[in-house]
């Protein structure tokens, strides 16, 4: 009952397209999937914790099938769920679907576990929250495996691993920890090399916004600074509230009210480079086509006014092609949304879930410390705080950079000792700085992918996509047949 009475209250709080800018910019979770009459929900049984043989406790995680090319002796591909709801498009469309057809596989897509309608416990309380890991998540995939290759007959037949970006990282780590499980893998746009600061991010913004533009990051930068000269006097709120529609007047209380509201309009343009010219349509995403090339027009344009007007027009072109009415950029809200724990909850789509893998296991955290970016004003301090602020104090500096180091040396990072992966990365991509971008060997190949966004050989084919993408895939196909054969 307290969770529901919350609930409501956070409802007249927020706007719904909060719950969904929540995830920030890894993995940008599409709104609700479409349903598909076609795909149904399917349950497995799975374990709670995979690491105490005495907890014998069970919960329901969600699976889909699409059997339709499948033969004897074809593989099976595993598409890996990530931090959000698993969306039965993918059993129907993208590069993987194409592949099976060829070869005859049979398809599988796996719900990360805590994400979509696979809840392992009652509720998101931080005590719950200690199931959520790659770690499980791994053990999530071997015991799926191991039962369906028993229950449904496959023998011998061997197995592929998908992802992209976070599942992208677990296709690989999959791989790296389960070699007599999965024969291969392929890790689209994987950031495997956990880092608490991850500056970089908004230094390859930066390149990419550079690359019809030479002068668009720098206009950026002189927009960014206008706005935190305005932010320095109470009079000028009224106005940026209205500039960036924002659902609530502007206050700046602390640093972090600052840092909060700054992050959050230069996600917009972070975006934007990070999806550029992508092809998610049919996820239900809106804003493929505002893309660099559009922004970097709008900020040339200097019959819109200063650098900073042009940077409001560019805001408001998104907001319009999202659909969104306004901005929510309230931190105090932002904490109330994150620390709810129900299942009902503002940010229990996602939101709350992910920040927790990121303060307990990757860092990731975009700052803005580089001086070689667009932007300023939420350096990495503010991120790390977010994590006290959500959960408690002993989510602090020293116990996440601890957490990183365990991660590093239980994958790898970017020395991962392996082999049959290829891992795709587009250049355009932020993420692909800290992804494998030189082949490591003969059977762990990197394809650096020009011109090219996050995940975006997973995607359909079109006329429009990048010229690279079509010889991307190509070669994805003819190692997986390659390996195939061993």
């Amino acid at each position: 009952m307290a969770c529901m009475q919350l609930l409501l209250l956070l409802c007249l709080l927020v706007s719904l397209c909060n719950c969904y800018r929540m995830f920030g910019r890894f993995s940008r979770i599409p709104p609700e999937p479409q349903s598909d009459s076609a795909v149904q929900d399917q349950w497995f049984e799975q374990k709670l914790d995979h690491f105490r043989g005495a907890d014998t406790r069970v919960w329901k995680q969600r699976f889909y099938v699409n059997d339709s090319f499948t033969h004897s002796d074809g593989p099976v591909f595993l598409m890996i769920g990530g931090e959000g709801s698993a969306n039965p498009a993918w059993m129907t469309h993208g590069t993987w679907i194409t592949f099976a057809e060829k070869m005859g596989a049979l398809c599988l897509l796996l719900e990360h576990r805590f994400y979509g309608k696979s809840h392992p416990t009652k509720d998101l309380s931080v005590d719950n929250l200690r199931y959520l890991s790659s770690r499980q998540a791994l053990a999530d995939l071997a015991h799926f495996q191991t039962v369906m290759t028993e229950k449904l007959g496959l023998g011998k037949r061997k197995w592929i691993v998908f992802g992209g970006s976070y599942p992208g990282c677990l296709a690989a780590w999959y791989r790296l920890k389960f070699p007599h499980l999965a024969h291969a893998a392929v890790a689209s746009s994987a950031p495997v090399q956990a880092k608490l600061n991850f500056s970089e991010y908004l230094d390859v913004v930066q390149s990419s916004l550079a690359r019809n533009d030479s002068d668009c990051p720098n206009k950026f930068k002189v927009a960014s600074a206008t706005l935190i000269q305005l932010l320095n006097f109470v009079e000028n709120y009224e106005k940026i509230t209205s500039d960036f529609r924002l659902c609530q007047p502007l206050e700046i209380n602390t640093k972090m009210d600052r840092a909060f509201f700054l992050d959050t309009i230069a996600e917009y343009i972070m975006d934007v480079v990070q999806y550029n010219n992508d092809n998610r349509e049919f996820e239900g995403v809106k804003t493929t086509n505002i893309t660099i090339q559009v922004v970097c027009g709008i900020m040339a344009n200097e019959s819109w006014g200063s650098p900073y007007d042009r940077y409001v027009e560019v805001i408001r072109t998104i907001l319009k092609a999202t659909g969104e009415k306004c901005i929510e950029a309230s931190y105090k809200k932002y904490v109330e949304e994150m620390r709810s724990s129900c299942w009902e909850g503002p940010a229990a789509s996602g939101g709350r879930q992910w920040m927790y893998q990121t303060c307990t296991e990757f860092g990731y955290f975009q700052s803005s410390d580089s001086s070689s970016q667009p932007f300023s004003g939420f350096p990495l301090s503010y991120h790390v705080q977010q994590c006290t602020d959500i959960y408690g104090n002993e989510f602090n500096l020293a116990m996440i950079t601890g957490a990183i180091q365990q991660t590093v040396e239980n994958y790898g990072g970017l020395n991962i000792e392996s082999s049959r992966i290829v891992f795709p990365n587009g250049l355009i991509d932020p993420w692909h700085a800290l992804g494998i971008n030189t082949s490591l060997g003969t059977d762990i190949v990197a394809i650096p992918m020009q011109d090219a966004a996050h995940c975006a050989d997973m995607y359909p084919a079109r006329p429009e996509e990048p010229f690279v993408l079509p010889a991307v895939r190509k070669l994805v196909y003819e190692l997986l047949t390659k390996w195939l054969q061993l």
